[in-house]
């Protein structure tokens, strides 16, 4: 199974991946690159509660799904804010602007899948500028305009 198609089947138990911790921010990579070749990115994101996300971006060729598994993330898609409690589900098509963050009092968490492509060789950067940029208090979010982390187009890895 798997040997026909060039494919590799990929079971992983509670826990196993492969972490990045950005603080109040936490995500772990279940498949990406070539599990399977470039063409899904597939990963667990865990928010502290009241925790903001990265910023609003899109991406320009890659659809992002999103499953909220427990807790209630808060996600903006286009120009619209609105709470997505457990087991709800969202879809960005390529080229809207988004961005997802946890303004409850409880952990929350979302598993992302990211289609086409790799995603996961951004997480160095991503973990340096967070490093740089903790992430915000979402209660007590500064006032102005927050830093922004560009990430390569897709044509750019």
């Amino acid at each position: 199974m798997g040997q026909e198609t060039g494919k590799t089947p990929i079971f992983l138990m509670p826990g196993d991946g492969r972490d990045y911790d950005m603080g109040r921010i936490q995500a772990r990579f279940k498949a990406d690159g070539d599990e399977p070749p470039d063409r899904s990115s597939i990963s667990e994101w865990r928010m502290e509660p009241n925790t903001k996300g990265i910023g609003t971006h899109s991406h320009a060729r890659e659809d992002e799904i999103s499953y909220v598994p427990d807790g209630t993330m808060s996600f903006l898609v286009g120009d619209e804010w609105r709470n997505a409690g457990p087991v709800s589900f969202v879809f960005v098509p390529a080229g809207v602007v988004h961005d997802f963050e946890n303004r409850s009092d409880r952990r929350a968490g979302v598993l992302n899948v990211f289609a086409p492509g790799a995603f996961e060789g951004n997480m160095p950067m991503i973990v340096d500028w967070f490093a740089q940029h903790p992430p915000e208090d979402a209660r007590y979010a500064r006032i102005g305009r927050r830093a922004r982390l560009r990430l390569p187009q897709s044509g750019d890895r």
